[in-house]
């Protein structure tokens, strides 16, 4: 099977909101693909995000990745945010999710983003393994927090 990366549209959200609708599955949120359209559209259509889309070669999509820009102050300088990486799993084990990460490496370097952040859980070895063997590391020194505030 041979991939191709792309930025996604608007016209693709209903190829993508069965793929994040099961991210969100991976991540134990409860099955909603309507609500996953309607965040994929509204992410694409406010220009928040960029999702870059990976198809076969009938052009089905087979996993995407989600950009979010941010800034690092210590580095006074643009970043993006890779908060979303999934691969449908028929196609994994076929070098999508590392061909996404190259692209969205790419594409930062391409929109003067200086680095990119990820997260990913404790228990995601796969995930992690894939990471680290392309160069990504492990961060070490800082300690990531969350609070609910709704």
């Amino acid at each position: 099977m041979s991939l191709h990366i792309r930025p996604a549209t608007l016209h693709d959200v209903p190829a993508i909101a069965p793929l994040f609708d099961a991210y969100r599955q991976f991540y134990e949120q409860p099955a909603d693909l309507q609500r996953a359209a309607q965040f994929i559209h509204e992410r694409l259509a406010r220009q928040e995000s960029v999702i870059l889309l990976a198809q076969d070669d009938a052009e089905a999509a087979v996993g995407f990745c989600q950009l979010y820009p941010s800034f690092c102050s210590v580095e006074a300088a643009p970043i993006y945010v890779l908060y979303d990486l999934f691969v449908s799993p028929a196609a994994r084990g076929q070098g999508a999710g590392r061909f996404l990460l190259l692209a969205a490496e790419d594409h930062a370097r391409r929109h003067g983003r200086v680095r990119m952040d990820l997260t990913t859980a404790h228990t995601n070895r796969t995930a992690q393994s894939l990471y680290e063997s392309m160069g990504w590391e492990l961060d070490t020194v800082f300690r990531a927090y969350t609070r609910r505030v709704q």
